[in-house]
């Protein structure tokens, strides 16, 4: 295996005496997309707040060449460090495009946020066609378009996408779904945590199944859409 951008080493996750995850290990190497699958309560979410720093965690965290498990979420965007959280987290009553560069406040670039705002628009047009709008006023899929252009402001190495279908619409689901893989295909790494299984193995070249707070797979995600264990509890076969 290539150098890992990312690496968990015994992650461990507790609330009070309850351990929400349990002593896991993984990796997501440079341009990879990996998910976290699992039911309601697996541990998903917490493991990619406690990569975000936004909880507190046991075990070692490596992004890049250097631990981070002992600083702060805010550390983290400046080193290429991104979270599109669970439920999208938009600043309801600014706009789209203050929004938008509220993911860039610790750059002080002007041309190149410029630059990057023009991406985002080009890769996200509805948010083009809605930037003076107030964020609180949109559908729930573009507040989820809006949470992931907002962290491209950050220019990301690493993307940490949380549940980014819940509550969407078919044909928004696609949509947000077609914009994770044009943002693969520009280098960005993407670790995906999704409950709708089957959507995040397709779209990602490996997967890991948690079940109550523990890995208990990991493989190729054509090797798990074939699994009978995962056929038979996440794609309802």
């Amino acid at each position: 295996m290539a150098q890992a951008l990312l690496e968990a080493l015994n992650l461990q996750v507790h609330y009070g005496g309850i351990a929400a995850v349990k002593g896991i290990s993984f990796a997501v190497e440079e341009n990879e997309i990996v998910c976290l699958i699992g039911a309601n309560g697996a541990g998903k979410t917490s493991t990619l707040k406690a990569l975000a720093r936004m909880i507190p965690s046991r075990g070692e965290i490596h992004y890049g060449n250097q631990r981070i498990e002992t600083l702060q979420s805010h550390e983290l965007i400046g080193r290429g460090l991104a979270l599109v959280p669970e439920g999208r987290g938009v600043f309801a009553r600014l706009t789209v495009a203050e929004n938008l560069m509220m993911g860039a406040y610790h750059r002080d670039d002007a041309h190149g946020i410029a630059t990057d705002l023009e991406r985002v628009y080009d890769l996200l047009p509805r948010l083009l066609e809605r930037r003076t709008q107030v964020a609180g006023t949109l559908s729930g899929g573009e507040q989820q378009m809006l949470a992931i252009g907002r962290a491209l402001m950050g220019r990301p190495r690493l993307l940490l996408l949380d549940e980014p279908s819940m509550g969407l619409a078919p044909l928004m689901v696609q949509k947000v779904f077609e914009v994770v893989r044009k943002v693969a295909a520009e280098g960005v790494t993407i670790l995906l945590v999704e409950q709708n299984a089957r959507l995040a193995l397709e779209v990602c070249s490996r997967g890991y199944v948690m079940e109550s707070g523990s890995i208990t797979l990991a493989d190729s995600s054509a090797a798990l859409l074939a699994d009978p264990r995962v056929r038979t509890a996440y794609l309802g076969e």
